[in-house]
């Protein structure tokens, strides 16, 4: 699906339009707010887009939204020494919860792809470096 598509629901008053890149977002925050997460892994284009001065919240998902639902997927890098799969079913849990709350929509699947381990630089400030 193009994920620049708008959905719309239709009420008495009108209709309301929700972009698939506003779930992108939603569930990119969502995701990034779980301790455990190092960050989204966005590759090539999320990367060029961040030297380019732009944070990018959608980075490191990707978004199928239908009428009344949506899939998600998640490309993550994880903190070393946290036990994966607790961390990716409460980021799936998070996600899922945020999305449904904010949009209306029913979210389906979440799925979580595990793409490194990140490791906190020495010099303590917020550069994650990533195996």
């Amino acid at each position: 699906m193009d994920n620049k598509v708008d959905r719309a629901e239709t009420s008495s008053v009108g209709s309301i339009r929700i972009a698939d890149e506003v779930v992108s977002i939603i569930a990119g925050l969502a995701a990034t707010e779980v301790e455990g997460i190092a960050a989204m892994s966005g590759g090539l284009v999320g990367g060029i887009a961040e030297i380019l001065g732009k944070k990018n919240f959608a980075k490191g998902v990707k978004v199928e939204v239908g009428e009344r639902e949506a899939a998600v997927d998640l490309y993550i890098i994880v903190n070393y020494g946290v036990r994966i799969p607790d961390v990716a079913l409460t980021v799936q849990e998070n996600v899922k919860r945020s999305i449904e709350s904010m949009t209306g929509l029913s979210v389906v699947e979440v799925n979580v792809h595990v793409q490194g381990v990140g490791f906190q630089a020495d010099n303590k400030d917020d550069e994650v470096r990533v195996r």
